[in-house]
């Protein structure tokens, strides 16, 4: 069988007195039949040269399923004289949501069965389940598509009636107001933005909605929520450099909005309540890795903010949560998260203590004020995840819910991880690389090792633990994440450095840190693959430009690979969001900027590494066409043999498969891709 070779239709893109050629322009058309064709017989050529992995892969699923607790249930959180639970059934792809009254003892009351609600769905995902505040009505939103739009319902739990009321075109989030008939959420614009808050009666037509703010501004999304006090409803309007915020009580749906302090460009902040204040984390007066202030609630203006933490340059902060007593903050240092507790009468403080090099710790869901108990996370590369309680007062810990591996196979001590730091080809900085691999693995220019990267948006790639990669540190190779620029691993500095006109260091770190795996003899050139997706697949895409010769296989999973072409086209979903992360095209520093990168522009007639690049039809985030042009493009330039694998899920979105397991069948294909390469397909 033949690669499938797509026809080339001429069209020329000019601007800034240059011209571009996308001979692949009209793959731009889901409703095309020959667009739906071509995917469809990439679909079929991915099958036809992976058929000899098709029993394997069904192995690999079954191994990668049978590790998890299939009845399983989350860690019960009381709140409002509810325990609520989110439970599993064997044999079934979807949460069960329940909750019982004051005690675990006392009857289970079934909120929503989600596996009722997606029979005879090819794709069905809840968005959010809300409980109203005198605990008789519940909404819920899904998405039968893929697209992150949502359609958001009513139940009433006294009687199991669903009603009439039915909101489109939603961001699946609703906020119930104190007075239980009022419900705010969020509508997308047709280039799904988040971009109109409204107010819905429940009982009334939705096109009876009142809308209560619109955000005119493209390049800010909005968001909504209620504070932990319940006491406040808050709407958010950011940017990727910017916030306002604005709230109301929570009381009175009819009150004025009173703004926190009104947007400033480079100006970010976000809001908590407590008692007759506000507690706030921000960037103000170039606190570049943040500070905590706060403030009263009557005058909120940042004029009247009041330093609690002050900035500290080695330091990120990321979070914090508000006890009676305390004040719990999410910090990182040298890229390693920390958890520090303080007593809000003394000023006393200390640290939670984490032994592993390089692992995941994170404040869990504490929805109580008045409490000496901080329930928060932990994984490593080595180490499932476990959800414990940390008593503040007593200084005590007790693991409430650790994740299972089932198997028997798995042991922690059978997994060594370590952290290393490869030096920059700008030689100031040092690119830290997180790593896991199985004891019997010796490091070897024969060692097969997998480099995961991001490095986008100031989204951190911690160090956690994986079932699924199991299946490959079993079979003998490493594990790697490359912690670079782009990314917020090194605090605030570190983002900045690899965004807009510095967007090349991200794709230089990744690449000297592969450079440097191999000159520390952890594997070589014929045994290094790289995996990243969506703006980790630009990554894949520029990296295999920049150093084709590097990688002896790539994993592109929903790549942004035509970077230029979109960020040009303000009508393609959350494009205009994006000028402050990759700057606007329109403006001809980052026109030229961005097409020295861009994977699609800069295809050469040249050898390219084995790849396997997968897409999602209703992709709301990176368009099909994207992974799909730049297959057809390499196809048509690259000049050797390796591999050029491309499949699409014709029924899912960016988030790839519904359904609890289902998503396993694409790890299986693309562990499936990369032990075909390493010749570890015949033994299971």
């Amino acid at each position: 069988m033949n690669a499938p070779k797509a026809k080339k239709i001429e069209k020329f893109l000019e601007i800034h007195g240059d011209r571009r050629v996308d001979d692949y322009f009209w793959m731009n058309d889901r409703e095309n039949p020959e667009v739906i064709k071509y995917l469809e017989d990439e679909n079929a050529y991915c099958d036809f040269v992976m058929k000899d992995t098709e029993e394997f892969q069904k192995f690999l699923f079954d191994e990668m399923k049978a590790r998890y607790k299939e009845d399983d249930e989350s860690l019960p959180y009381f709140f409002n004289e509810y325990w609520y639970i989110v439970r599993y059934e064997k044999g079934k792809e979807y949460p069960i949501f329940s909750r019982k009254y004051q005690t675990l003892e006392n009857g289970e009351e079934i909120l929503l069965d989600v596996n009722i609600l997606a029979e005879g769905e090819k794709f069905f995902e809840i968005g959010s389940v809300a409980v109203s505040p005198n605990n008789k009505l519940m909404s819920f939103s899904s998405d039968n598509l893929g697209r992150r739009i949502y359609t958001i319902s009513f139940k009433n739990l006294e009687t199991g009636e669903v009603f009439q009321d039915q909101i489109l075109n939603t961001t699946g989030k609703a906020v119930w107001a104190n007075d239980n008939e009022h419900v705010f959420y969020i509508r997308k614009d047709q280039n799904l933005r988040a971009f109109q808050v409204f107010m819905h009666k429940l009982g009334t037509d939705a096109s009876q909605d009142v809308l209560v703010f619109h955000e005119e501004d493209e390049t800010f999304d909005v968001n909504v929520f209620k504070t932990k006090s319940l006491e406040y409803i808050f709407i958010s309007s950011s940017s990727t450099i910017s916030d306002e915020m604005r709230f109301i009580p929570a009381d009175n749906v009819l009150a004025d909005w009173t703004i926190i302090q009104p947007r400033i460009d480079d100006l970010e902040y976000s809001v908590e309540h407590y008692e007759d204040e506000f507690y706030i984390i921000t960037n103000t007066d170039e606190a570049t890795n943040f500070k905590i202030v706060k403030t009263k609630v009557a005058h909120p203006g940042m004029e009247n903010w009041v330093e609690v933490i002050p900035h500290r340059k080695e330091t990120l902060l990321e979070g914090f949560e508000i006890f009676k007593d305390y004040l719990v903050i999410e910090e990182r240092t040298e890229g390693l998260l920390y958890i520090k507790i303080i007593e809000n009468q003394t000023g006393n403080s200390h640290y939670l203590e984490f032994s592993d090099p390089t692992y995941t710790a994170y404040i869990g869901l504490n929805l109580e004020f008045n409490t000496e108990k901080l329930r928060f996370g932990y994984t490593s590369l080595t180490k499932p995840s476990s959800t414990l309680e940390y008593n503040m007062k007593e200084r005590t810990t007790k693991i409430l819910k650790e994740q299972e591996v089932l198997g028997g196979k798995f042991s922690t001590e059978n997994y060594i991880s370590e952290r290393i730091w490869a030096p920059s080809r700008d030689g100031k900085n040092q690119v830290p690389i997180s790593l896991v691999y199985h004891k019997d693995t010796k490091k070897s220019a024969d060692t097969p090792l997998l480099l995961y990267g991001y490095g986008s948006y100031g989204h951190t790639v911690d160090a956690s633990f994986s079932n699924v990669r199991l299946s490959i540190l079993d079979r003998g190779f490493i594990y790697a994440i490359a912690h670079i620029r782009g990314g917020e691993y090194l605090g605030r500095e570190w983002y900045e450095d690899g965004k807009m006109l510095y967007k090349k260091n991200t794709f230089f770190d990744f690449i000297d840190a592969a450079k440097y795996l191999v000159s520390q003899n952890y594997t070589s050139e014929k045994h290094l693959y790289a995996m990243g997706g969506s703006a980790g697949g630009l990554l894949m895409g520029a990296v295999i430009n920049f150093e084709p010769d590097l990688f002896n296989g790539i994993v592109a999973q929903v790549p942004f690979v035509d970077v230029v072409t979109t960020m040009l086209d303000e009508t393609i979903p959350l494009t205009t969001g994006e000028f402050d992360e990759w700057g606007n095209p329109k403006k001809k520093k980052y026109y030229d900027y961005m097409k020295s990168y861009s994977p699609y522009d800069n295809i050469e007639a040249k050898n390219y590494p084995n790849m396997l690049i997968t897409a999602g039809l209703h992709d709301s985030q990176v368009q099909y066409w994207e992974p799909a042009k730049w297959t057809a493009k390499l196809r048509e330039l690259k000049t050797d043999s390796n591999m050029l694998l491309f499949k699409t899920d014709m029924s899912a979105g960016h988030g790839g498969a519904s359904g609890r397991f289902e998503s396993l069948k694409e790890d299986s294909l693309e562990y499936a891709f990369l032990l075909k390469l390493e010749n570890k397909i015949d033994g299971k």
